[in-house]
């Protein structure tokens, strides 16, 4: 199967307030983020963040090089962040092999030249999600496990948002240029995410939502505090989320999700917090 790349233009909150559903899901969800023996790449114009997956399972996938990055490779001027959401992954980067167990993330930096994907078992295959940011220094390529990780706890079970934060790719675990990944995994019996909600204008934001169980959903929030919209999300979806926008969702059942985000700093505190009773 040939790989595929989609590319986005930026929409702002004024064109957002007067989308209908379909238009709404056309412009930020991603819905085909893993093919069997493809990668699917989406490039949104909001920090030029990328957001798509990987699913090798009858042999080795090479990271392309779409045209549109005008680019003589994909990390030439591009750093990666790469987390494993299916079976045992091997990842090749310039010659060096990284094995990626389930959960598990690797970043690899700038200016490596040549990277590839395989499954150890086709019967088990692996689902790499990939986030990717422009970048200006080459910092090593690294492999990242929940041990490493920088973990906080947050919420609570009477408001139905327990749940815990591993940060996986941040500054405070490995060096980056802007790019900035974890994941949060919600308790059984909370299914609010991100809540209360906030924005932060001086990053972009993607959410990967996985583990939702069979024939249960999640509904995403976006929009600006005082004028949100939601889209209603499967498993192994995703949703590019503008740096005027709120992020947050709410699932029928528990869930798990990855973030990503790039922009001006990589201060992960850095929130314009929303009051809930704020929201409209």
């Amino acid at each position: 199967m040939e790989n595929r790349f989609e590319s986005r233009y930026a929409v702002s909150p004024v064109e957002a307030k007067s989308m209908d559903t379909t238009a709404l899901r056309s412009n930020f969800l991603i819905s085909s983020v893993f093919e069997a023996d493809q990668v699917n790449l989406t490039l949104s114009h909001f920090d030029r963040y990328i957001v798509g997956g990987a699913m090798p399972v009858n042999g080795k996938l090479n990271l392309p090089n779409p045209s549109d990055l005008k680019a003589n490779y994909f990390l030439e001027r591009r750093e990666i962040g790469l987390i494993n959401v299916g079976g045992e992954a091997k990842v090749t980067a310039d010659g060096e092999v990284f094995v990626l167990a389930f959960k598990e993330a690797l970043y690899i930096g700038k200016e490596t030249a040549e990277v590839t994907f395989e499954s150890s078992d086709s019967n088990n295959p692996a689902k790499l999600y990939i986030n990717s940011a422009p970048a200006h220094h080459k910092y090593p390529t690294k492999k990242i496990t929940k041990a490493d990780a920088e973990i906080v706890e947050l919420g609570s079970m009477e408001t139905a948002n327990h749940r815990i934060i591993n940060k996986l790719i941040v500054n405070s675990v490995v060096k980056t240029c802007q790019l900035q990944m974890g994941m949060t995994e919600l308790k059984s019996g909370s299914v609010w995410n991100t809540m209360p909600a906030h924005t932060h204008d001086r990053r972009m934001e993607a959410y990967f939502y996985f583990e939702v169980p069979e024939s249960q959903s999640v509904c995403h929030f976006m929009g600006q505090p005082q004028e949100s919209r939601h889209i209603w999300m499967q498993n192994e979806e995703a949703v590019i989320s503008p740096n005027w926008s709120i992020h947050s969702g709410a699932g029928t059942s528990s869930y798990t999700f990855i973030w990503g985000m790039a922009g001006e700093n990589l201060d992960y505190g850095d929130m314009d917090h929303c009051a809930i009773k704020d929201l409209k």
